[in-house]
């Protein structure tokens, strides 16, 4: 499923037009994306939480020449599935 399966899924779950079901997942992503670039988590009670994780730097091997390089440190985000979305799909 695509971003735009998810607009016409949730558009005939609600009854909303495309286009009022596109704002609304649009606005669920930067709502998210927000919260966590602002260093918070988003739990969504059953279906699972969005956290950001800090990875530290490292050293690494360019593939090509065997060179070592520094892997700078980053955030990335994490998704841990709830027990509501582990039941449903097991």
């Amino acid at each position: 499923m695509n971003k735009n399966d998810l607009i016409s899924a949730v558009a005939d779950a609600s009854g909303l037009s495309k286009s009022d079901s596109a704002s609304a997942v649009e606005g669920v992503f930067d709502t998210i994306t927000k919260a966590l670039s602002g260093g918070d988590e988003v739990r969504l009670v059953g279906f699972g939480t969005f956290s950001v994780a800090k990875r530290k730097a490292s050293t690494g091997r360019n593939p090509r020449t065997g060179e070592p390089m520094t892997i700078k440190a980053s955030n990335q985000p994490k998704f841990k599935a709830g027990k509501g979305l582990k039941d449903a799909v097991n």
